[in-house]
């Protein structure tokens, strides 16, 4: 038994000096061993390893057997220590074939290339014949396995080929009858044919009948044009003459009115100036004042976002946005990300903002308010590809600013007594814009408005 980290066992050595393979070994024995080498990794330091080795200590087995594989198998051939190591994990791992192989015994149910695997990396006496044993056990494995798949594909091509006779017997007999009806397809087309060829001379000669009957008709109508046209110009010299009349008759009606229309101007006048000059002799001032001015009565007055403000109702009573958004010329602000994320927070950001826009846009349509919806262009990862919804203005602040300083910009563009109203449950936006004569009110408020809308 080898002790862990103290080499090779002399006996050991002695025995490998004296059995040697005399050919390359086996591919199936190759790759068992190479899957032991990488199981026995887990259980060796990386001082333990060759060194070439050591850069595949932390790969897994399956990787390990796959770009270190000829790495392993060198090192195991060529490097005793390393070898006795492994010969220890294999040891440990499969304590009864190993004690097997060394007793000289080997479990007949074993597989082969197992056997020799373990025999390879243990290198008990008598481990070159088991080795090549079991490669030509592999061999022969092969072989019965290319002989049965031989024998299968000669089968194949056998039933292929007998089914291609087949198909060639009964193939011929339908082409022939195939042949036959194209024969008799073929006669019977060819008296459609004469058929058709008769048709079509019965057809031209009474086209060339039709032809002269047309031509006939032609020169008739010809005829009947020129008649027609010397009437015409016959009907068009009396109409001359009658418009002439009435031009005349016209005339003399309209000189015959001159005299009384000019009567009549002339007494209107007359009125007129008698009116102006009265109104300047009594000195009389122009009129300021209407009847219905006289009444006394309250008249209504232009109703503000503080007005309503004042009225009844619930901060969180979308009736409140509506009255807002009813008054002449509200601007409604809304501050987007507060909004979305207060009604829809676990959806994407691309999503929130869509649904939302989509819900302003048919707020925009009832109401017919101005809209611009503020974006934080801070959570963009790159630049917004967005075709803004009709009746909405979406805006992102730029680099250093956030969207609330944006908000409280837009606000202070407007101009005094125009009436603002601000989305957003943001507290500093809220006083803020407050502050410069704006109404804010809360995300939720919105929410409840655009549930109705859709």
């Amino acid at each position: 038994m080898v002790e862990p980290g103290s080499g090779a066992d002399p006996a050991d050595a002695a025995v490998d000096a004296a059995e040697v393979l005399d050919r390359p070994l086996p591919e199936g024995v190759r790759r068992r061993v190479v899957a032991l080498v990488s199981d026995a990794f887990g259980g060796l330091t990386v001082a333990d390893l060759p060194g070439q080795l050591r850069q595949y200590a932390r790969f897994t087995p399956s990787r390990r057997a796959k770009f270190a594989g000829n790495a392993m198998a060198a090192a195991v051939e060529t490097d005793a220590v390393f070898r006795g190591r492994v010969a220890e994990k294999v040891r440990e791992a499969q304590a009864e074939l190993a004690g097997a192989l060394e007793s000289g015994a080997p479990p007949a149910a074993a597989d082969p290339l197992d056997v020799a695997a373990a025999a390879y990396i243990l290198r008990p006496a008598g481990w070159v014949k088991l080795v090549a044993a079991a490669g030509e056990e592999a061999q022969r494995a092969d072989a019965e396995r290319a002989d049965e798949e031989a024998r299968r594909e000669v089968d194949r091509l056998r039933e292929e080929l007998a089914h291609v006779r087949d198909l060639q017997r009964h193939g011929g007999e339908q082409v022939r009858g195939e042949l036959e009806a194209a024969r008799k397809e073929a006669e019977s087309l060819q008296r459609k044919l004469r058929s058709a060829l008769s048709d079509i001379k019965r057809g031209e000669a009474a086209l060339r009948k039709v032809t002269a009957e047309i031509e006939g008709i032609r020169a008739e109508a010809a005829a009947q044009v020129a008649s027609a046209e010397s009437e015409t110009r016959r009907l068009k010299s009396r109409l001359a003459e009658a418009e002439a009349a009435l031009e005349t008759s016209r005339r003399a009606a309209r000189e015959g009115r001159s005299v009384e229309d000019m009567r009549l101007r002339l007494l209107l006048d007359t009125v007129l100036d008698a009116a102006q000059g009265l109104r300047r002799e009594l000195a009389l001032p122009p009129v300021s004042t209407r009847p219905a001015e006289t009444v006394d009565a309250v008249e209504p007055g232009r109703m503000s976002p503080k007005d309503i403000a004042a009225r009844a109702l619930s901060e969180t009573d979308p009736a409140l946005l509506d009255q807002l958004l009813a008054l002449p010329q509200v601007h409604l602000v809304v501050d987007g990300y507060n909004v979305t994320k207060t009604g829809y927070p676990t959806m994407p950001l691309e999503k929130q903002r869509l649904r939302l826009l989509g819900g302003l846009s048919m707020l925009a349509a009832q109401t017919g308010a101005e809209m611009t919806c503020v974006f934080d262009g801070a959570e963009l990862a790159a630049p917004v590809l967005l075709a803004p919804p009709r009746g909405v203005r979406v805006l992102f602040s730029k680099p250093g600013v956030t969207a609330d300083e944006l908000i409280r910009q837009l606000v202070r563009a407007e101009p005094p007594g125009r009436p603002v109203v601000v989305v957003s449950t943001d507290r500093e936006v809220a006083d803020g814009v407050a502050k410069a004569g704006a109404r804010p009110v809360t995300s939720a408020l919105l929410l409840k408005r655009l549930s109705r809308v859709s």
